[in-house]
This record gives structure tokens, sequence and C-alpha cells, in this order.
């Protein structure tokens, strides 16, 4: 089959080589437009999946919008058999689904109804679910509402960061983006239709969620500082010196302890929550490489007793 593919960041690039290690003829790449990076924004970087379609001797496309009539003919013109999309980041117009012979298939980071939208990986370890997985949905206009032809179930582990498990998931995709072409060219890809209970949306992430918020239990600001690392990262400020400092927070713990929330209670960081403790095991101060709790504590001259902001007005536990 003629294959178009169309992704961006990093999540997608495993799909993408699966594909085409597995024989199928990628006529066309179709990813976010390069962007201005470094200091002065004088560089110009491509997006992970444009630079492995490069590799590949793939050409690639970067429209800002594929809603105009010439992007939407030059599309057509491919004469793909079908699309498959893997958090691209662009709202692909009927127009664009209905071009390719058999469709547009969607490489979904969630188990569908649940966490249609943006950032489905963030959301579930941020809600604290048990498991999540891959979904293969043949693509309508609704937004993540399409049919469902395959599908993989992944635990999410503890220790698992929206980082780490990007990239679990990323692999699952890989594997289930050749299943779905070799079921679809075999006439073997069925699709069901998605649940009627169980939708919710997953709203791109804000920074302004970065903030900690320490009278909260302690599973839940775990399931924050994983679901939100690497990136915004989850934050809060302590007195270092005669400053304010925000700190940035890439693992934890949960653990045992009791006092006011956002206080320090130990050498090894741990940190008192609404209920319970987590114990930070890496943390990243402004301009600095990441380190472990103890590292971060001992170059900040951090002691217990030291309080992150906000706190809780309440009284600390006896």
């Amino acid at each position: 089959m003629r294959v178009i593919f169309m992704g961006t960041p990093e999540f997608a690039v495993p799909a993408l080589m699966g594909i085409s290690g597995a024989g199928f003829e990628l006529v066309a790449v179709y990813s976010r437009e390069p962007a201005r990076s470094g200091r002065r924004g004088l560089e110009i970087k491509k997006s992970p999946v444009h630079a492995a379609a490069d590799a590949l001797g793939v050409p690639v496309a970067t429209p800002r919008s594929l809603r105009d009539e010439e992007m939407r003919n030059a599309f057509r013109a491919v004469a793909a058999d079908v699309a498959v999309v893997a958090a691209y980041g662009l709202i692909l117009p009927v127009p664009i689904l209905e071009a390719p012979r058999l469709g547009c298939l969607n490489l979904h980071a969630s188990l569908l109804p649940r966490w249609r939208g943006a950032a489905p990986i963030q959301r579930a370890i941020m809600a604290g679910d048990k498991e999540t997985g891959v979904d293969v949905m043949r693509m309508e206009a609704g937004l993540d509402t399409g049919p469902v032809g395959l599908r993989e179930v992944i635990a999410i582990r503890p220790e698992d960061t929206a980082g780490d498990l990007t990239r679990r998931l990323s692999a699952v995709a890989a594997t289930l983006a050749v299943r779905a072409l070799e079921a679809l060219e075999a006439g073997r890809l069925e699709f069901r239709e998605q649940a009627a209970a169980g939708a919710c949306y997953a709203r791109k992430i804000d920074k302004s969620e970065a903030e900690i918020d320490w009278t909260q239990p302690n599973e839940t600001v775990r399931n924050q500082i994983h679901g939100l690392s690497p990136a915004p990262g989850a934050s809060s400020s302590v007195t270092i010196g005669n400053r304010e400092e925000t700190i940035k927070f890439l693992r934890a713990e949960v653990s045992s302890g009791d006092g006011r929330p956002g206080t320090l209670l130990s050498d090894d960081m741990r940190i008192a929550c609404g209920s319970g403790a987590i114990r930070i095991v890496a943390g990243q101060r402004a301009g600095r490489t990441a380190m472990s709790g103890a590292e971060l504590m001992r170059g900040a001259k951090l002691a217990p007793g030291a309080t992150f902001s906000p706190t809780s007005a309440r009284p600390p536990v006896p």
C-alpha cells in the first residue's frame, strides 16, 4: 500500500521507522514546520519525525494548515491508500480525512473513549490511572471519536513519569501500526464503535498546573510530579540563602511522615503532604542539571524544617 505518515514528536518516530521497515511504500511524510531555536532564534530545528523522514529519503511536507485548497490538492495528488497519524499536531479537515482510499488511521495513546485530546499520557498519570495503552482508530470529523480497530493495554507503574510512559507507548504504537496496515491490506481490520460511557478530554498541559499543592495526599502529589515530568515539570519554591528559588521535581515516591504540608522532613528529601509524605528521587534547580533529592539538598544547603510553598494554614500534625 501507498502510505502517508503524519507525525511530529519523538513519540511518532518508532511508528514511522516500523512502517518503513515492514516494506510499505512511504510516499510522503507530513510534520509540523521547523521551529526556531537557539538563544537568538536564528537556528531552524526540524521535528524528530522530519529528521527521521529525511534519513529515510521520504519527501516531507510541513504546511502550517491543511485547510486551504492548494494543500488539499497536493495531499490528494499523492494518491495514498491510507494515512497513518501519530501526534501530528494539526487538525485534519474532512477533505483530508476522505482523500486516502482507505481513510486515515490514528495511533492514539489512551484507551478510548478515556482521554481524548492532546495530552492523554500526562492526564492518565495525573489522574492516577492504573493502565493505559494505544488504540488504532479510524479518524472522523469528531475529536478522537472514531471506531477502534486494534488496542494494546499496558500497566502504568508507580515509578512511571510521562517521559517513561511515552517511550513505552511509542514502542507499542510502532508494533500496532504495522499490524494495522497488514490487516487493512488483507481486508481483516475490523472496527468497533467506542463505548458511549467514560469519555473524557485530555486538555493540553498548561504551565499554571506546575505549582504543587502540598495539602493534597501524597499519591496525588507524586502523580502530579510524574505526569508533568520531564516538561513542564511540577515545581515549588523554597528559601535558599536569602532568596526564594523554584525547584522542579522530576521523580518521587510515596512515603510516610507527618508535618505541616510542604515541610522538609528528612535528609533524604521527604516532604510532608496533606496525608503522608513523598520522597524526592530527582529534582532540578534553575540552570542546573537534574540530581537526586539528597544531592539537591546538599547543594542548596537545605535542612529538615525548611518549608516549600504554598503551605497549608492548618497546624502541623503532632
